[in-house]
């Protein structure tokens, strides 16, 4: 297991400063601060729900007080090799909704599209503003050595968690100044910037002035809804509700006291089938009537568009790797995890063999649920997964149990090595950046492989050092 903050020789250079941080403050200290700050994680409101679950409905993410440290040489893999996937996925849906090139030759299976139940038929020959389909996207990325990289999946529907990026970094900058007075840790702070930006650059042909932005919200009882809040806040637009709009001459309009004031880019953070009522569920109250026609007819850009998680779920997974290479014509820069589709017999019956050793995942699957890994599974578990891949196969991939690298977390008794992986997040407008930063997720059980917040993972800081901050100093 690859270890980020110590190698063989002793504590790498860039964790330097935390080693003396962490002797100088001492271990009581800082556990007292970390309570102190998620009393302020509570105050300002940074919570989350689980559906279907009882207990607290507000309920905190475990925050770690260590934060995670890239070099400037690391985070250019990874930053390069999330915009390569980002442009990629971006052409395959320009290309799924249009032309079919990618399935006409041979390289993705047109079933694994249009059996999809993502796939959004309505989208069919609709090109978005500048064919940019999905605006913000998160990449789910593990690490198992100093420059190996995997992507885990992708988040190309409405991916959340940036608000814990954001307010973790606010957080220890508050509680602990002196560790970022040498500047050398580069700043996330222009995220809400950066998105406002992206959103502009993408209005819509019928927008003939500066654009108005809204970020559109299923509201409070959404388990997103503080996210939601935060970034309309920093960002200095419109929260909305589906009920705050209304549709008139292809036009979307916001009712306000001021009178109705126009819309030109929606991001929204409900699901397809929620968002015009017209075209999906006609029983939602949470869209907006005729959204999709004034969307069509140029009236408003929808961020991310509709028909985006045909490109995100794990069975499309597989063959991005192939679409770096047809769209882009180059090498992929981060790594697939190997992958039997359970749908192809033959890696169905290997996975069948074998899966007391792999990691089994529903195809639509998410938040860690719908999962088995398999050497942390007993025989009873094992034996229903067979069960199910027998009567759907087409629901699941496999995956081999990587060993992925650990961070310290602080613990009772010190520091602790725990597993991490890491969300960043990719803006898509005429340009594409990456924030440097990302939701850092940590499973705080010994031994644990799932960090997923609603599976009781927690959340770090997470650093990206500028070039020459290898040994940062205090």
């Amino acid at each position: 297991m690859f270890n980020e903050m110590i190698s063989q020789s002793g504590t790498r250079p860039e964790y330097a400063q935390i080693e003396r941080w962490i002797a100088e403050e001492g271990v009581e200290a800082l556990m007292t601060r970390r309570s102190e700050a998620e009393a302020l994680f509570r105050k300002v409101g940074i919570t989350f729900a689980v559906y279907g679950e009882g207990g607290d409905p507000e309920r905190l993410i475990p925050f770690d007080m260590i934060p995670r440290i890239f070099t400037a040489k690391e985070w250019d893999i990874v930053e390069r090799g999330c915009i390569q996937r980002c442009k990629a996925l971006n052409a395959f849906m320009s290309d799924v909704y249009g032309p079919r090139e990618i399935l006409k030759a041979g390289i993705v299976p047109p079933e694994l599209v249009d059996n999809n139940p993502a796939f959004e038929k309505v989208m069919m020959g609709l090109t978005p503003p500048k064919d940019v389909w999905a605006h913000i996207s998160g990449v789910d990325i593990v690490r198992t050595g100093p420059e190996d990289f995997y992507v885990l999946e992708d988040n190309c529907r409405t991916p959340s968690g940036v608000s814990y990026m954001l307010e973790t970094r606010e957080v220890m900058m508050r509680m602990f100044p002196t560790l970022f007075h040498n500047g050398m840790v580069r700043p996330i702070d222009d995220y809400p910037e950066m998105l406002a930006d992206a959103m502009a650059s993408v209005a819509p042909p019928m927008c003939d002035s500066a654009p108005t932005l809204a970020i559109l919200t299923p509201g409070y009882f959404n388990s997103a809804y503080y996210e939601h809040s935060f970034l309309a806040d920093r960002m200095g637009v419109e929260l909305v509700e589906g009920q705050d709009l209304y549709v008139e001459n292809d036009r979307v309009w916001m009712r306000t006291i001021r009178g109705p004031e126009r819309v030109d880019v929606i991001y929204r953070r409900i699901d397809d089938a929620f968002i015009d009522p017209t075209v999906f569920n006609p029983e939602s109250v949470l869209g907006v009537p005729g959204l999709m026609e004034a969307y069509r007819n140029g009236g408003v850009t929808i961020v991310n568009a509709p028909g985006t998680g045909v490109a995100d779920d794990k069975a499309t997974y597989v063959f991005v790797p192939d679409m770096i290479r047809f769209y882009l014509g180059e090498e992929p820069i981060l790594k697939n995890v190997p992958t039997w589709r359970c749908s192809e017999k033959d890696d169905c019956a290997y996975v069948i063999d074998n899966i007391a050793d792999l990691v089994v995942k529903e195809v639509h699957g998410s938040g860690g649920y719908g999962m088995l890994i398999g050497p942390k599974s007993t025989k009873a578990e094992q034996e229903l997964f067979v069960d199910k891949l027998k009567k759907n196969p087409e629901g699941f991939i496999a995956q081999p149990t990587l060993s992925l690298s650990s961070s310290p977390v602080l613990v009772d008794e010190g520091l602790a090595p725990r597993h991490v992986d890491l969300r960043p997040f990719v803006i898509s407008g005429t340009e594409v950046k990456l924030v440097p930063g990302g939701l850092t997720r940590v499973a705080l059980q010994e031994g644990s492989l799932v960090v997923n917040s609603s599976q009781g993972g927690g959340v770090k800081d997470t650093w990206v050092l500028k070039p020459g901050a290898g040994g940062i100093h205090a």
